[in-house]
């Protein structure tokens, strides 16, 4: 298909999006329509084609999550940050998918500035102006401020509020540990045991405290890199055991209902689920994860472990999408992993009164 034939095809179906009345530019704020279809993706390379766009908005999402890596930067230049997000903004379906919908965003290393760096890199602070630039953060907002990038939003009204909290887990984190040695396809870290090591910083993890303790009937929990899978020793939460149950334990502690964590990095996609009390204190429901990654690149397929799997892995170009069911009996969700042509690669349904919520 010739990029301008696909630019036509996405077109036509922005024009069926955004419609009068379509509920997307209604559900930018607590109270209004409540949200029923969301999208997310993640690692997005701007040199490499990307067809799913014409996909995700097939599917028409009220709101559209990206999970990091959303641009290949790699750079201390705040010139070639500002190429990047250009290129991305740019591109017909992303753009189109901009205009049919909200967009938040969190970042990861590649947007970062390096490969799974942390508060150690001097360029942070170009990187988070670049960051707040694309996503169109008003020059006096609280945002502008913040050492770090996170940010939560509420959409829809009581009895069916959707919270959107995203984690920022490069700014403040501590230097990981490396393996003495490594062995093919292992990942090269392994866990720091420091007490004083921290993915979040202090003043995140107060404020993330605070979201948590807020009424709502579901969270997504967008997290760059992944929570529950603790077997690999690339990026993860279980490189700093203490924090991944610090973040579990704070989750059961506040009474935090409805949580889903979105997260992204791996090049894979996969869900998993955290069983209540399989490792302690944490929430009384089942943790579901939903990783999905890439949006336009592949991975060799390998067999990385992790017992908390619970779907096949996709190693091919992926999104994901959940729609909520607020009128069913129960209530919930059916979350998927999508292949860039749209098909279904993995699907759970899930209740949102097993994750705990009182909806009506």
């Amino acid at each position: 298909m010739s990029s301008k034939t696909a630019s036509g095809r996405i077109l036509g179906l922005l024009l069926l999006i955004t419609a009068p009345g379509c509920a997307a530019s209604a559900n930018a704020t607590e109270g209004a329509a409540p949200l029923s279809r969301i999208a997310f993706a993640s690692c997005i390379r701007a040199d490499r084609p990307q067809p799913g766009w014409e996909s995700v908005l097939r599917g028409g999402p009220e709101l559209f999550l990206l999970l990091g890596d959303n641009v290949y930067a790699d750079t201390s230049d705040p010139d070639e940050f500002r190429a990047a997000y250009d290129e991305l903004s740019s591109e017909p379906g992303f753009a189109a998918l901009r205009a049919s919908c909200p967009v938040l965003a969190t970042w990861d290393d590649h947007d970062y500035g390096r490969n799974d760096a942390g508060a150690e890199l001097p360029s942070r602070e170009v990187a988070r102006a670049a960051f707040l630039d694309f996503l169109g953060v008003d020059a006096g907002s609280p945002r502008r401020s913040r050492a770090g990038v996170w940010h939560a939003e509420t959409f829809g009204p009581p009895g069916r509020r959707v919270q959107v909290i995203l984690l920022d887990t490069r700014y403040h984190r501590s230097p990981l540990r490396r393996a003495d040695s490594v062995a093919p396809d292992t990942g090269p870290y392994v866990p720091e045991l420091d007490p004083a090591a921290t993915v979040l910083g202090a003043e995140q993890w107060a404020w993330l405290e605070a979201r948590l303790r807020e009424p709502v009937e579901l969270r997504l929990l967008v997290s760059s890199i992944q929570l529950v899978p603790v077997e690999h020793g690339w990026e993860k939460w279980g490189n700093m055991p203490l924090e991944r149950a610090r973040l579990i334990e704070l989750f059961g502690r506040t009474g935090a209902k409805g949580v889903i964590v979105l997260s992204g990095d791996r090049h894979s996609a996969e869900i998993s689920v955290l069983p209540p009390g399989a490792e302690g204190p944490g929430p009384d429901y089942p943790l579901y994860e939903i990783t999905s990654s890439a949006f336009n690149q592949s991975l060799r397929p390998n067999a990385e472990p992790n017992a908390y799997r619970v779907s096949a892995r996709c190693f091919g170009p992926n999104f994901g999408t959940l729609e909520i069911d607020w009128e069913g009996e129960p209530a919930g969700l059916l979350i998927e992993i999508r292949g860039a042509d749209g098909s279904v690669f993995a699907a759970q349904r899930v209740t949102l009164r097993s994750l705990g919520s009182k909806v009506p």
